[in-house]
């Protein structure tokens, strides 16, 4: 039941975390008349100048965020970042005040990169990287050593690439250590490190956990994998769909399928869109990391499938039915601010839009930094290289320019200028991508961990073999239809 938003009988969702991925979710639970109370630490982010109600507060004060539910008494709770007080919503969620998304459970671990690699490897048995956690200088050092150069550390609390460094010999470790601890998203100096995967590609696969209708359970869906390309660990382009052989794409959806579920008690939490990062070598699969929400290289949905990831989430969060049903390659290409301003503007916009292959989507942040991404374009091609080569020309194309400055002189037009993209191929073809089905193949039988022998949390161990894969998650692309998913 839907009622109606600013009376008694709305259906309330609360964001915590207002970008423009909470944006375009606030859009997208407003076309099905939800009440929306948009939080964050500063005022006037992106989904604050869409939603219903607006809110500051610290999102990492537990009494902060108990407060603003306590006042908005909202059906459901939306994180949409990493940096959230979890405890608080463990004990909304316990409390039976509000539905946290997809659960408290899910939040708290993906916030925290040592809990969700100790699931994804000792309890589900998924593929991962070589990997140890270190609490000091000292431990680092020695974990340094034992796993190898080259090697990325992390801060254990942080997300898109922040505190992060790639080492390559013995004089990185110290600029390595602060940078995580002064990188990650809350005070912690713990950090992991992790043995490099030498891969062909990455690719996010969003797998959506919500209700099949013709058994009220809840299933598994996946979109079509979404190739990307990152600077400093943060998205600067994405594609979809990403070529992968049918061996590592039923890999992938065995391995998506399994930490998606996780996130669940197996009856009515765990509902949403899942971005589930994973590194892909030949027909390897390493699971890299899980966010339990959409994810930024899921912006290309928005041209990509009927239904982009932002309707899917509101969908699978009302309980409503869904459908991944891609309609057409495309791509897409981050505006940067480039300016360290107030108030910045934008030129180029009519320009970018010449191509009618092409959308642009434009922020509102109040505050543009250099590295800020303050836009998208997307573009749709009956290739990926050519949807890559418009968005990356179109989002050229944008000029942010600071409120003082003059208009520029027009840009060339795409006709008059393209932009060569080079993008890398996987090691085998896959056939044609499914079109919207769940998992709905038999099983494929267990595959052993790549990779040979891993030092795990307590030092070398030897090779785990991978757990079955879940009833639906085999290697074969799905039939042009949609089946019925297979239960949760």
């Amino acid at each position: 039941m839907i009622g109606t938003p600013l009376s008694p009988t709305a259906v309330k969702v609360l964001l915590l975390g207002s970008g423009e991925l909470g944006k375009e979710v606030t859009i997208a639970l407003q076309r099905f008349g939800v009440e929306v109370v948009a939080v964050d630490r500063y005022a006037d982010a992106p989904a604050h100048q869409v939603a219903h109600h607006a809110e500051v507060i610290d999102m990492t004060d537990a009494a902060q965020v108990r407060a603003v539910i306590d006042k908005h008494k909202p059906h459901y709770v939306l994180p949409e970042i990493e940096a959230i007080a979890t405890d608080a919503l463990e004990a909304v969620e316990s409390e039976g005040l509000a539905e946290v998304i997809p659960s408290a459970k899910a939040v708290s671990a993906t916030l925290d990169r040592e809990r969700i690699r100790r699931l994804a490897d000792e309890e589900l048995g998924l593929p991962t990287s070589p990997y140890l956690f270190a609490g000091s200088l000292e431990e680092m050092r020695r974990a340094v050593t034992s796993i190898g150069f080259p090697c990325v550390v992390k801060p254990v609390m942080s997300s898109s690439g922040k505190g992060q460094s790639v080492l390559k010999g013995p004089d990185d470790i110290d600029a390595a250590w602060e940078a995580a601890r002064t990188g990650a998203r809350v005070n912690n100096d713990r950090v992991i490190i992790e043995g490099f995967v030498d891969f062909d590609y990455e690719i996010t696969l969003l797998t959506v956990r919500a209700v099949d209708p013709s058994t009220g359970k809840l299933a598994t869906y996946f979109c079509d994998p979404i190739g990307h390309r990152q600077v400093s660990g943060d998205y600067v382009e994405s594609w979809q769909p990403q070529p992968m052989s049918e061996i590592a794409y039923g890999t992938a959806r065995s391995v998506a399928a399994r930490i998606a579920t996780a996130m669940g008690d197996g009856e009515g939490t765990g509902r949403g869109v899942f971005g589930v990062e994973l590194f892909v070598k030949g027909d390897e699969v390493y699971f890299s990391e899980v966010s339990p929400r959409p994810h930024d290289t899921g912006l290309v949905t928005l041209a990509t499938q009927r239904l982009s990831e932002f309707e899917l989430h509101a969908r699978a969060v009302l309980g409503l039915p869904v459908d991944t049903t891609a309609v057409s390659p495309g791509a897409s290409a981050v505006i940067y601010g480039r300016h360290e301003a107030v108030g910045i503007k934008f030129a180029g916009v009519a320009q970018a839009l010449a191509d009618p292959a092409v959308d642009v989507r434009l922020f509102g942040k109040p505050e543009s930094f250099a590295r800020r991404r303050m836009g998208v374009a997307v573009a749709t091609a009956p290739t990926t290289d050519i949807a890559r080569q418009k968005a990356t020309r179109a989002a050229e194309l944008v000029q942010p320019l600071v409120a003082d400055a003059a208009e520029p002189t027009a840009p060339p037009t795409v006709a008059q200028e393209t932009v060569a993209v080079k993008r890398p191929q996987p090691a085998q073809p896959r056939p044609p991508m499914p079109r919207g089905g769940p998992m709905g193949q038999p099983p494929r039988p267990p595959m052993g961990r790549p990779g040979g022998p891993r030092p795990g949390p307590a030092g070398p161990a030897g090779p785990r073999p991978v757990a079955p894969p879940p009833p639906g998650a085999g290697g074969h692309p799905a039939p042009p239809r949609r089946p019925g998913p297979s239960p949760a």
